[in-house]
């Protein structure tokens, strides 16, 4: 998603009038014509279309929540030598790591295929002369929320489904060194 939010081809339009292309990115907006390509850096919120404001907000939020859900999975995880004597918080940890991903990738999920359809309409409403094209940024952003759904549910139902006497490896290791015998 980190990918997709910086590409600039989220969409292309292409002006057969003009004989130009313009790539439009959530944060730059290039040209090309002939053999020359020109970027300009969007330094204004307030000025940009609203369907750019709210894709730049929504994605920057889902990555945020992505980085988030890998710092709580990590410290949930089983391999992990955090809070091991405490199962219960742990297991709820990794839990929260996979909602936290789940949330991350509906959120990217939703607000790409949105302004999907704003470019759409945007396509129905142009001239028959110029023609707009989905950028690649699209697909990585599709791909990218949808890994993040599958990994966050994955995390979720295996953090579901284990059993309570499950031991980590550092417990498992720390008491086998402790000499502790089981009968």
């Amino acid at each position: 998603m980190v990918a997709a939010t910086c590409m600039v081809e989220w969409s292309t339009f292409v002006s057969n009038s003009a004989l130009e292309e313009i790539y439009e990115g959530l944060w730059e907006t290039c040209r090309s014509s002939s053999s020359r390509m020109t970027c300009e850096t969007r330094d204004s919120f307030l000025e940009l279309p609203w369907g750019i404001q709210v894709t730049r907000a929504v994605m920057t939020t889902s990555i945020f929540l992505s980085s988030l859900a890998v710092l709580v999975s990590i410290c949930g995880m089983k391999c992990t030598r955090f809070m091991d004597d405490r199962d219960q918080t742990k297991r709820f940890m990794a839990l929260s790591g996979g909602v936290l991903f789940m949330i991350s990738g509906l959120l990217a999920l939703f607000v790409t295929s949105w302004y999907v359809g704003i470019l759409i309409e945007a396509y129905r409403n142009a001239h028959h002369l110029d023609r707009y094209e989905f950028g690649n940024a699209f697909f990585v952003s599709w791909v990218g929320s949808i890994l993040s759904l599958v990994g966050g549910a994955f995390l979720t139902y295996r953090r579901c489904s284990g059993t309570r006497s499950s031991m980590s490896p550092a417990m498992i290791r720390q008491s086998a060194a402790g000499g502790a015998e089981y009968v």
